[in-house]
């Protein structure tokens, strides 16, 4: 089963909607939505080596714009995004992300942009505390970009062997991931 839905997944990466699913996965994670968009840029960089790069780039610029949705929320509808944070386990709202931001500052945004940390926390956060807009969407475009880039460069450098090395052991590599992300958010939610 689970090498079927690989193959789909690669199906669909290689389709003409991909880029347009891309960007709306890219955009709709920034705020609201629970599944990153690694889940089909490696998919569809791995399918056409030669557009990694547009695909980064698309990812930017949406996962960006959808970031400006989360602020958004954060800034002028402050009960919804308050309840998108208890939803996503942030029950403290409000006053744990000004503590961050006042503490870390713009380190929020470098850091948990880069990072798998679901950045529609950072978004509605950045809103919330009416964090500076300039500073946020610059930033945003740092992070969003060196992590999309940074994936996509790999894959197409180096993503045949990593490719031929997922498919000859796919099992123990999705239930290694699935760990090493359960023991993340563990360790995230102990931490944070």
């Amino acid at each position: 089963m689970l090498r079927r839905l690989y193959q789909k997944v690669l199906a669909l990466a290689g389709s003409r909607r991909a880029p347009w699913a891309l960007a709306a996965v890219s955009f709709a994670e920034s705020s609201f939505f629970p599944i990153p968009p690694d889940v089909m840029l490696a998919p569809m960089v791995l399918a056409r080596r030669d557009r990694a790069f547009v695909y980064a780039a698309i990812c930017t610029a949406a996962s960006v714009a959808g970031g400006i949705l989360g602020y958004a929320i954060g800034y002028y509808l402050e009960p919804l995004g308050l309840a998108l944070l208890k939803l996503m386990g942030h029950a403290e709202g409000r006053d744990a992300f000004q503590a961050w931001f006042s503490q870390w500052g713009l380190a929020v945004i470098l850091i948990k942009g880069l990072t798998p940390v679901p950045y529609k926390l950072v978004t509605i956060a950045s809103g919330l505390a009416h964090f500076s807009f300039f500073t946020f969407i610059w930033a945003s475009v740092v992070t969003r970009g060196a992590r999309f880039f940074l994936t996509a460069a790999i894959l197409k450098f180096y993503g045949p062997a990593l490719l031929a090395e997922f498919e000859r052991r796919m099992t123990v590599y999705v239930l290694a991931g699935g760990g090493l992300l359960a023991a993340a958010f563990i360790a995230w939610k102990i931490l944070t």
